[in-house]
């Protein structure tokens, strides 16, 4: 698919958007959101994931945790394992909601009688998201901006004509599209200003309910108002789903497990950015450092933080 871009003056033809990142990287020219993200049927797929993994509904549970942990997934669209057919999508916050954080661990103590080793056992199916917003391989770049944000979803699978699973798009692979480009907007202009932070003492189970209530992926942890970490939704199912918390999660005492203090799962140093920089180094600054988000920093205190849908935002403006 070919279209005709111009920075400063210049006009670049291209087959893909990833060479449109690149010619403009290499020509250092402003970048006009509106002129990247055109409404062309079929666009979708030059940026999608094609080699996409799907689960059938009956997989277990345990299996579909040790999937997404072993793949580094946050979500996985659910599919009928003969026609590919798409019947729903599970995300990491949906396993930490069903362990113990949210409204899906009902499931534990009224199907299962609060037996969370049997619960496990269950098939995924019961957990799933089943109204699960898709696109189709022929949408724009366009209908995934509008949906993604309007939907309020980091991820969306991309169906056929049949609504058999063919990629699926998330907001990183337009974290992508940016990353490196001079974009003429600051970090300043789209960070979330407002931010939920948690102290390091915060049990992990009041943490993955905080973000399951709330609908956040990622608490910044705070001592002394200087910041320690950031823990992520997917922290905590790795910390639900390793071995020796795992056993005694399903075996022993689970509310053990869930009063472990969340700095505990702190394991990386922390990546961040100040206010002024532009979006397009910071996008670059998350790829490379491959975090979902950024703390922005100011004399060594929180101002806020950009996270990659405040990129597809800033893109779909």
């Amino acid at each position: 698919m070919k279209r005709q871009i111009v920075a400063k003056n210049q006009k670049f033809t291209t087959g893909t958007l990833k060479e449109i990142r690149d010619a403009y990287v290499r020509n250092a020219g402003p970048l006009e959101f509106k002129t990247r993200i055109a409404q062309r049927s079929g666009e979708i797929m030059t940026i999608a994931s094609k080699e996409v993994v799907t689960i059938p509904p009956t997989m277990p549970i345990i299996d579909a945790v040790k999937t997404m942990l072993n793949k580094g997934f946050r979500r996985i669209p659910v599919a009928d394992a003969g026609t590919k057919r798409l019947e729903g999508i599970v995300t990491s916050r949906d396993i930490v909601d069903f362990l113990g954080g949210g409204l899906r661990h009902l499931i534990v103590k009224k199907r299962y009688d609060g037996n969370l080793l049997a619960a496990i056992n269950g098939s995924i199916g019961e957990i799933m998201e089943e109204n699960v917003v898709s696109l189709n391989e022929k949408d724009s770049l366009k209908d995934v901006l509008d949906t993604m944000l309007k939907e309020n979803v980091g991820g969306v699978p991309i169906v056929d004509d049949n609504n058999r699973v063919k990629a699926i798009i998330s907001e990183r692979d337009f974290v992508f599209l940016i990353a490196s480009v001079i974009t003429g907007k600051t970090v300043s202009e789209y960070m979330n200003k407002n931010v939920v932070t948690a102290l390091p003492d915060m049990p992990v189970g009041t943490a993955a309910k905080s973000m399951i209530n709330n609908g956040f992926r990622r608490l910044p942890i705070i001592r002394d108002n200087v910041l320690i970490g950031i823990i992520t939704a997917s922290d905590i199912l790795r910390f639900l789903g390793s071995g020796d918390m795992f056993d005694r999660l399903v075996t022993g005492n689970a509310s053990e497990v869930f009063e472990v203090p969340v700095r505990t799962l702190i394991k990386r140093d922390i990546v961040s950015i100040r206010s002024d920089v532009d979006l397009g180094e910071a996008a670059g600054i998350m790829l490379s450092k491959n975090v979902g988000s950024l703390p922005v920093l100011e004399d060594g205190e929180l101002r806020g933080i950009i996270t990659e849908r405040d990129f597809v935002r800033a893109i779909a403006e």
